[in-house]
């Protein structure tokens, strides 16, 4: 598979909009265009994307690099990143919480359980902190022990994977899908049923998102 085609078939089993994928992973919209159609309007031969490139459409799926490049076809020309001279940025660290329950400030010092570091470069894109994964539902994507990184935000749109407070419980991870008659909060492991929200039952749990996960950090 070319990786556009492994971008378009993640974003149509996800239902997921190339506005949001581009958003997920990094990569311009215009440039993902080209990934999915195989082609570069201004030479008119299948594009050839980066190292770098890769790594950020991995991201934005969800996938490690390695994942990737397993499901590309031997043939595909890929080009290394030029050497290039690194500046050291800043690290910033978050807590990682093992949970988030309703009242509870998400900066409480008795949630905090460990501290992961991000880009200073991200950090300026909003407040974020890190939630360590509880249980089995977002297998195989996402693991139990894993900790992902998450914006703070109580917004969010179809194809997002956000986490959720529900009646007051621990937070949850999902994949968010909207309707007008409520959301459905969906889980990867297929072994779980999603879960149904009406608008009403939004209004009175409450069912709150609290944030976004912008990356996943597997622990082994």
């Amino acid at each position: 598979m070319t990786l556009g085609q492994i971008i378009r078939a993640y974003r149509e089993e996800n239902s997921m909009s190339m506005d949001n994928f581009a958003k997920a992973s990094g990569l311009s919209k215009g440039y993902i265009s080209q990934l999915e159609n195989n082609v570069n309007p201004k030479t008119g031969e299948p594009p050839r994307p980066s190292v770098e490139t890769i790594r950020k459409a991995a991201k934005g799926m969800f996938m490690t690099f390695d994942e990737v490049m397993t499901n590309l076809d031997d043939d595909i020309k890929i080009v290394d990143d030029k050497p290039e001279v690194k500046i050291v940025k800043k690290a910033i660290r978050v807590p990682v919480l093992g949970n988030v329950a309703a009242g509870i400030p998400i900066e409480a010092i008795e949630n905090v359980i460990d501290y992961e570091e991000i880009s200073e470069e991200l950090a300026h894109t909003g407040d974020f902190f890190a939630l360590k994964i509880k249980g089995d539902s977002m297998e195989p994507r996402i693991c139990n022990g894993d900790v992902v990184i998450v914006r703070k935000q109580n917004y969010a749109e179809s194809g997002d994977l956000v986490i959720v407070l529900v009646n007051g419980d621990s937070a949850t991870c999902k994949k968010l899908a909207k309707y007008p008659s409520g959301i459905r909060l969906i889980p990867f492991n297929q072994a779980y049923e999603p879960l149904f929200y009406s608008n009403e039952e939004i209004e009175n749990k409450p069912v709150r998102i609290i944030g976004r996960v912008v990356e996943n950090r597997q622990k082994y």
